[in-house]
């Protein structure tokens, strides 16, 4: 039986690492059948499993295995896969039971250090990523999650020399090319216009041209040739939309369903969960919502839990719905019968393990704007802030930012006529919210709250039942990691950089003007 263990394993191996998944799958389900307390054939299942998305049932078959053995690289995996399905509390505790003076392999290190990164315990994941940099110093991969890290803690020297070196070690690595653009100004004596040429000419992946024709776009409007700069961003995302385009039938539906049922169910007496716990700050993306996350968590009683999916996942879970998306038409229409006070609850319970001890805390995830109903009826006391910025610098700032690849939320931002189109539905839906509940939905204006920092700090504070503290307007100082794009301006005092700056795209984007007009949407915002 040993020799017959011992090959099925060694086959499995094989066969995984030559991506033949059905093959490993077959010879590790006779492993176990042989030897039911082999604890690395039920890890290797749950690699399998991992790699057709099956993230549950590898959980299951990484907690299995380690009723045998409790190694490294089990606990290590085992937060990752609780990271990826969204049990934060038991990824930080799966994570934490390696210490990493113990880990004596970069791999498990690093697969930690994301683990814990990907839960936004980014301190804490910076002792993971330097041991695996400590055990192995030649793997680009391994200087880029620092690297990342660094960027989201406010280091950016480190993030910069990081990012420098992944790119030493594998000159097109996009992901590093990117990420130091986003960290750099460049100018005309100073500058990586022709590497990043190179290798955007260099690379095929759609995902990498992506990445590097966004770099290239960023030095160019350091450089103020806008020009050049929209052309690199439109052949940046040429394969991508070929690959993938934004379904705009589904998503008017879907604002449209949101219009309706809110409407149809306005009069519903619920019982929500009575907790003033949370602050949603939400809008779309590029609007302003990480600055004023930074000015509410400069404040003693509150802090940022950075962008939590756990409002949607929950009302996913709790809604039952079979459909491959946590947001749909099905799972909206199924959410409004739930039992609202269990939905606040468990939302709830799923932030504990990043909310901390404070009186408030703070869920940064923009698209919160489409749950605004459901979350007045499960949470009826939080506080709900919508940010709306000139819809022209929305929509240049989404068409400009690399969102999450393959997020199909974010498709939208491959094509800017498909990026006006989405802020049109976002702009009538955030009207609507205001109108059906008014004085507990707060919109606010970017540029009025850039213009008037202190009254409209104060009166922020205000609707949020906090009262006035300096440190709010000092925001800056504020130390706490930034996971967004905006990391490296909100470490900077309150300025008017950044608006007006559609105009330097300005021939561009007339097809844009018009369709927004014609949408009603106000020029002046």
């Amino acid at each position: 039986m040993t020799l017959n263990v011992t090959h099925l394993h060694q086959q499995a191996i094989k066969a995984l690492n030559q991506g033949q998944l059905q093959q490993a799958h077959q010879y590790l389900v006779s492993l176990v059948q042989i030897d039911p307390r082999h604890a690395d054939g039920y890890f290797l299942l749950a690699m399998v499993n991992v790699q057709v998305g099956q993230i549950k049932k590898a959980i299951k078959l990484i907690v299995k295995a380690l009723e045998f053995s409790q190694t490294n690289e089990y606990y290590a995996h085992l937060a990752k896969c609780y990271a990826l399905d969204g049990q934060l509390d038991k990824a930080k505790s799966a994570a934490l039971q390696v210490t990493a003076s113990s880990i004596k392999s970069a791999l498990h290190a690093d697969t930690i250090g994301v683990a814990l990164s990907h839960i936004g315990l980014h301190e804490l994941a910076l002792e993971y990523y330097l041991k695996a940099l400590e055990l192995n110093s030649s793997n680009p991969q391994f200087f880029y999650n620092y690297g990342v890290c660094c960027k989201f803690l406010g280091q950016f020297d480190n993030a910069k020399t990081a990012f420098e070196s992944a790119i030493k070690l594998q000159p097109n690595h996009h992901q590093a090319h990117f990420a130091l653009s986003d960290l750099t100004k460049v100018t005309e004596c100073d500058n990586h216009v022709a590497r990043l040429s190179k290798a955007f000419a260099d690379v095929q992946s759609p995902d990498a041209k992506l990445h590097l024709g966004h770099a290239l776009a960023k030095e160019y409007q350091d450089l103020k040739q806008y020009d050049k700069a929209f052309n690199a961003l439109k052949n940046a995302k040429a394969s991508k939309l070929q690959q993938a385009r934004f379904d705009n039938r589904a998503s008017e539906q879907l604002f449209s369903s949101l219009t309706s049922l809110s409407t149809q169910y306005s009069d519903n007496n619920v019982q929500g969960f009575a907790s003033n716990e949370p602050i949603f700050v939400l809008g779309m993306p590029r609007s302003g919502t990480t600055l004023v996350e930074r000015i509410l968590s400069s404040h003693s009683e509150v802090m940022s839990a950075g962008e939590l999916q756990d409002f949607g996942i929950t009302t996913k879970r709790l809604a039952q719905t079979d459909s491959p998306h946590v947001l749909d038409e099905l799972t909206i229409n199924k959410a409004y019968e739930l039992d609202f006070e269990q939905l606040g609850k468990q939302y709830l319970d799923a932030t504990r393990v990043v909310t901390g001890a404070k009186l408030h805390f703070i869920d940064k995830l923009p698209f919160n704007f489409f749950y605004v109903d459901l979350i007045r009826k499960a949470l009826p006391n939080a506080k709900i802030v919508c940010l709306l910025r000139n819809p022209l610098d929305t929509c240049i700032g989404n068409y400009r930012q690399l969102f999450t690849i393959n997020n199909p939320y974010y498709r939208y931002s491959l094509d800017l006529m498909d990026t006006a189109k989405f802020y049109a539905r976002f702009y009538h839906l955030m009207q609507h919210w205001q109108k059906l509940h008014g004085n507990h939905f707060k919109l606010l204006q970017y540029e009025s709250l850039v213009s008037n920092p202190e009254h409209h700090i104060r009166d922020l504070l205000t609707f949020c039942d906090l009262p006035w503290q300096q440190n709010c307007i000092d925001f800056h100082l504020n130390t706490a990691p930034v996971s967004t794009a905006s990391k490296v301006q909100v470490r900077e005092p309150l300025n008017s950089k950044s608006i007006g700056r559609w105009r330097n795209f300005e021939s561009h984007i007339e097809e844009v003007i018009n369709y927004l007009m014609s949408q009603d949407i106000p020029m002046s915002e």
